[in-house]
């Protein structure tokens, strides 16, 4: 398989971070708790993470205007449904490959800007998510600014605050002097065999492209207003979940819950954030809000469960009505790269920059 060394990797990170999790805890009690939840704050903790697919897709649309504003609603459920389908389900993350191919096939927007749309969506969600976890932490009764000052929860801190900062200078780079980032990169590209420099800066006009939404503040406002919506209404879910398991440290927890388990299901794991979820929830309110282990623990695994199935069933649902087959995985990542190639044999970028 072309991609079995992050997938081990991928399961090296889950098991590691599992038997972190449940090293100092009985599976028994976990499971008693779990056994002992309210299941109806469960069904609405799930019902309300859904329909955050729902609130996704409208999100899409904004970032998708500048390379197509006329976008079918329906066809960006299907797309963002089949792509955390796959993250469920396959190993090295491939969802969003896929979901950028399947969106190809609805709707005439190709592949690769499709891609390029879900590097903005990821840069918002960053942004969003590091400023409820620093307002989070600021807050009048956080319980344990030990826990982010130092040791791990100051390592997550600061290497979420670096990354995302990084992202954001780059982001900014690229909309704001797109030509001269071409340029540099035709410039590197000379020292390197022709094979690898044609595909690379091809990939870089095409997706400087894709993210002209950087460059118009209207569309980058409303693209902002839409995440923090999502980020508050997924809060929501994650404090009725929370509710289910007899946590009830408060909606301001919930944020903090939710920004920590946002940033811990980025590293890669096995499909599904099998691993990442549990362990990130774990030192959120076990370690900062002092929730006992076993609460906290029955929270990580049954909501994380009870919102797995129900994206997962609606994404084979949309891949099934769109003839998608096991085949079509590899050829998500193999299209995005010959519409690299395309772009690069199409020439430079068509936008001049000062």
């Amino acid at each position: 398989m072309k991609h079995w060394g992050k997938a081990l990797f991928g399961v090296a990170v889950t098991v590691l971070l599992l038997w972190w999790a449940l090293r100092d805890v009985s599976v028994g009690e976990v499971w008693t708790n779990i056994r002992g939840g309210n299941p109806w704050l469960l069904l609405a903790a799930v019902s309300v993470a859904t329909f955050g697919f729902f609130i996704r897709a409208l999100r899409w649309k904004v970032l998708l205007a500048p390379v197509n504003a006329d976008t079918r609603l329906r066809s960006r459920f299907a797309g963002i449904s089949i792509g955390f389908m796959a993250n469920n389900t396959l190993p090295a993350r491939m969802g969003e490959f896929i979901r950028a191919y399947a969106f190809s096939r609805m709707e005439p927007v190709s592949a690769s800007a499709a891609f390029g749309s879900l590097v903005v969506e990821r840069f918002l969600d960053g942004v969003v998510l590091l400023l409820f976890l620093v307002l989070t932490a600021l807050s009048p009764g956080f319980p344990a600014v030990d826990a982010l000052s130092q040791g791990w929860g100051a390592l997550v801190l600061r290497a979420a605050i670096v990354a995302v900062l990084a992202v954001m200078v780059l982001l900014f780079m690229m909309a704001a002097w797109p030509r001269r980032l071409v340029r540099m990169a035709e410039w590197m590209g000379g020292r390197l065999p022709d094979r690898i420099a044609r595909p690379v800066i091809g990939g870089l006009e095409t997706f400087l492209d894709a993210i002209a939404i950087m460059r118009d503040p209207k569309l980058l406002f409303l693209g902002f207003a839409w995440t923090l919506f999502f980020w508050t209404w997924h809060a929501v879910s994650f404090w009725l979940g929370m509710m289910a398991f007899g946590i009830s440290t408060g909606f301001v927890s919930a944020i903090f819950v939710m920004a920590v388990v946002g940033f811990g299901v980025a590293i890669p794991a096995a499909p599904g954030f099998v691993g990442t979820f549990h362990a990130a929830a774990k030192f959120a309110l076990s370690d900062v809000y002092g929730v006992a282990e076993p609460e906290s623990l029955a929270f990580a695994f049954g909501y994380h469960f009870g919102g797995w199935i129900p994206i997962t069933v609606i994404g084979l649902w949309y891949a099934w009505r769109l003839g998608l087959s096991v085949s079509d995985v590899g050829a998500a990542e193999e299209q995005l790269e010959e519409e690299v190639e395309a772009a690069r044999e199409a020439g430079p970028l068509s936008k001049e920059d000062g």
